[in-house]
């Protein structure tokens, strides 16, 4: 008898006097991808049956896939092809698949003793993951302004989304951060975006039992800052040499896209200027002239947002240069003349100015008075020791400098002094040196007994004395510019051989004794007359 001829049978006997099989079956469902093989696995080994039947509900009705016996296998029309039981543990082999092979499939064992076990298994059949695409609301962002919502779609069955920054999974904290997620897509929404939000790339994958599939990396632009400007260096001093090669930079940090940078001037704009601010640009602007302020502002084009830096201030100062000591340009003379010393630079503002004679700071006094700025010097009347060479040291923030000058104060001459020996013996050499303070220096005139001679220098010479020369001998200093005549004196004795008193008795000494025997013979002629008087004497007559 033909075992397909009792189908009707064998069906009724399952409905009526089967039960429900243990351990045939793993738990389902059981996935499969659209197109693929798939394999209804048993857990049974080796069993013993007469009948191992395949069916397959779709909801509505039941069909037979196949049955195998102990003769064959026997597939249904549809399944022809696509079907295979394995003999060893029964497990149904359908190859292929397709979308309407979705369903409940049933595995029925018809034993020797005509009992039936019988138990289910859903198939799911999944179309593959594919097409995954994330899509974005805004094709830019601004940090903290924007909200961005980046949907993430997919192809495929019963599809579960991840997203993942980078390598860190995109978890929603339910405010700023939250997922919505369906068998289709997932949608992500950032509230108030952050720069390190979507700093990626973005990746969303679908996925199910079988498959994962990810989307392209995804990247959005999120425009931030600038978060802070600063100037640099940061410690400006109030006082820059325009000399120099000082330059001010100013920096934003944190800038996407790089802030554009400018430099303001006492609130004022200062055009063409870049990041870098040079003291040629201060100078060509004419600025820094006096302490001002100076400030740099990041703006960022996509944000929007203004910063400023703190502000500095400053002047730019020329270096002192080219300082000179201006002095009198008439003959001064001592007690006479007044003299006026100014002491200025050619370049650069002085603050302060120190005046020095001999390397020795000058104080004022009721002779020398200085003006309120110390730029000038007035002796009056200038006096001999006013003569000499006087500094102004002169200072200004950035700089220092110093001046020269020699003032030449006519005076004198002061007293005359004649040295030289003032005894010698004849045929003995002679000479007499004349000096005399004064500025410029004095001439010299002599005169010998109150006659002039022709000696014109400092030194009168006698090559051989003699008892002629034996005299006074007058120097006489003069000076052209003052007109002031000093004279000196010195007495000359000139004796003859064996006969000049020793070294030792000085001229006043030798005039000592002299007047001293003179006195003694004075009072012994008195004497003797004051005797004779008193002695009677008889007339000869």
């Amino acid at each position: 008898m033909d075992l397909f001829s009792l189908k009707p049978l064998l069906f009724l006997l399952s409905v009526l006097g089967c039960c429900v099989g243990q351990g045939i079956l793993p738990p389902g469902p059981l996935d499969a991808i659209l197109g693929r093989n798939v394999t209804f696995p048993t857990l049974l080994t080796n069993p013993v049956y007469d009948f191992i039947v395949w069916n397959f509900n779709n909801g509505e009705d039941q069909v037979n896939v196949a049955t195998l016996s102990q003769s064959g296998l026997r597939v249904a029309k549809p399944y022809e092809g696509r079907v295979a039981v394995n003999k060893t543990n029964g497990g149904l082999m359908l190859s292929s698949v397709k979308l309407e092979d979705s369903g409940d499939y049933s595995i029925s064992i018809l034993s020797n003793d005509r009992e039936t076990e019988t138990e289910d298994l859903k198939l799911r059949v999944l179309k593959p993951v594919s097409d995954v695409v994330i899509t974005s609301n805004l094709p830019e962002a601004i940090e903290y302004n924007s909200t961005v919502v980046l949907n993430c779609s997919a192809k495929g069955s019963f599809l579960k989304f991840s997203w993942t920054n980078g390598t860190t999974a995109i978890v929603a904290d339910g405010n700023r951060l939250t997922l919505k997620s369906d068998d289709a897509s997932s949608t992500l929404t950032i509230t108030g975006v952050l720069r390190t939000d979507l700093v990626g790339p973005i990746v969303c994958t679908a996925a199910n039992n079988l498959q994962s599939y990810s989307s392209a990396p995804f990247n959005l632009t999120v425009y931030y800052g600038p978060d802070a400007v600063s100037i640099s260096p940061t410690n400006v001093p109030p006082f820059i040499r325009s000399d120099s090669d000082y330059n001010l930079s100013c920096s934003a940090v944190s800038s996407s896209p790089p802030a554009t940078l400018i430099w303001y001037h006492s609130q004022q704009k200062m055009e063409g200027i870049g990041a870098v601010l040079t003291l040629k640009a201060i100078k060509d602007l004419g600025l820094g002239m006096q302490v001002e302020n100076y400030t740099c502002t990041a703006t960022n084009a996509k944000t929007l947002r203004v910063i400023s830096s703190p502000t500095v201030s400053f002047a730019v100062m020329d270096p002192i240069s080219g300082a000179v000591i201006s002095g009198p340009s008439t003959t001064l003379i001592a007690g006479n003349s007044t003299a006026n010393l100014s002491c200025q630079a050619a370049v650069g503002s002085v603050s302060k100015r120190v005046w020095l004679k001999q390397d020795k700071p000058l104080t004022a006094s009721a002779r020398l008075v200085f003006s309120n700025d110390s730029s000038s010097l007035v002796i009056n009347p200038v006096q001999k020791e006013d003569f000499g060479e006087y500094k102004c040291e002169l200072e200004n923030a950035v700089s220092r400098d110093k001046a020269l000058y020699k003032l030449l104060v006519n005076f004198g001459p002061e007293e005359a002094k004649v040295t030289g020996k003032n005894k010698v013996e004849v045929n003995q050499p002679v000479t007499f040196s004349c000096s005399a303070e004064s500025v410029p220096p004095a001439n010299f005139t002599w005169r010998f007994n109150g006659t002039v001679t022709d000696v014109k220098t400092p030194q009168y010479v006698i090559n051989l004395a003699a008892a002629a020369n034996s005299g006074i001998y007058t120097c006489e200093a003069y000076n052209n510019v003052t007109g002031k005549t000093t004279t000196g004196t010195i007495t000359l004795s000139v004796y003859d051989k064996g006969t000049m008193p020793p070294d030792g008795l000085s001229d006043g000494a030798i005039a000592g004794i002299a007047i001293a025997i003179l006195v003694a013979v004075g009072v012994a002629l008195a004497l003797t007359l004051y005797c004779r008087q008193k002695v009677p004497v008889e007339s000869p007559y």
